[in-house]
């Protein structure tokens, strides 16, 4: 799938899925083609099947154009153990995509999500199947202002190798 041309807004059109990769479940959420609001899709176990595939299918059942993955840093952004999870898991998505996939700064994603389930009364042990979920909503919905408020698209690229004899 080709890049998606900016509108005059600067704002890229079409609906995105956003992925929330955690060590034993991936969040993902999903946008409208306005980009105004993210909402939460489905929480795909790690462990169980394929969940490369099943992120892949989920953006192409939702035509998406872009696939934002949160990158977990630490506060002081260096890079945790989490963060090269992540980054292999966008690698093995863009690897078995046609869609581009991004990575986005995703700092406090998950705490965000905890605390909005908590103000809306469930608790945390309630809320573990849709935690990931909510964390997917939270960093989609963060990508989709940053770059409605810039007009640049956020994060990085995530770029494949050059085929081996290329």
């Amino acid at each position: 799938m080709a890049p998606v041309e900016p509108e005059a807004s600067g704002f890229r059109p079409g609906p995105r899925l956003g992925v929330d990769v955690g060590r034993a479940r991936v969040g993902v959420a999903r946008s409208d083609r306005d980009g105004l609001l993210a909402t939460p899709v489905e929480t795909v176990p790690r462990r169980v099947g394929d969940p490369v595939a099943r992120v892949v299918a989920l953006a192409v059942e939702h035509a998406a154009v872009e696939i934002v993955v949160g990158l977990p840093v630490s506060l002081r952004g260096d890079d945790t153990a989490s963060t090269a999870d992540a980054r292999a898991f966008a690698a093995a998505v863009a690897a078995a995509s046609t869609v581009p996939v991004r990575l986005v700064d995703e700092r406090l994603s998950t705490v965000s999500a905890h605390a909005a389930l908590r103000d809306s009364g469930r608790s945390q042990r309630s809320s573990r199947r849709i935690v990931d979920q909510v964390a997917a909503v939270v960093l989609l919905q963060q990508a989709l202002d940053v770059e409605k408020r810039t007009g640049q698209a956020p994060g990085e690229t995530v770029s494949m190798p050059p085929e081996p004899g290329t």
